[in-house]
């Protein structure tokens, strides 16, 4: 029902609620090709403490974090949000969308 999530051209990563990687789809895989496959690790092995805090935050909190990046000359969007179960809190999804360099603002209504 939700293959399509594989195809997305933007990378799409899931953890539980204790920081391990539950999914990538094949853009998520591709980004992080050079760091190995991330199902099944933490993301406390490959965030600096201060982003490992943030992350342990969002969890605790159900809040969602977004920001900007710039890595080997690419801007990127992340958008990090967290996903439910049965009403509680199950994890986070993060979404990273690389943006053009420019890109258009409109601001509507």
């Amino acid at each position: 029902m939700f293959d399509w999530i594989d195809d997305l051209s933007c990378a799409v990563t899931v953890c539980d609620t204790q920081g391990v990687v539950l999914y990538q789809n094949e853009k998520s895989k591709v980004t992080f090709a050079s760091e190995g496959v991330f199902v099944g690790r933490n993301l406390k092995e490959c965030h600096q403490p201060q982003s490992w805090k943030m992350i342990q935050q969002l969890l605790r909190e159900g809040a969602s974090n977004s920001y900007t990046i710039e890595k080997r000359g690419q801007k990127k969007l992340i958008h990090q949000t967290p996903w439910y179960h049965n009403g509680e809190v199950a994890g986070l999804v993060e979404l990273s969308l690389e943006l053009p360099n420019e890109m258009p603002h409109h601001i509507r209504g």
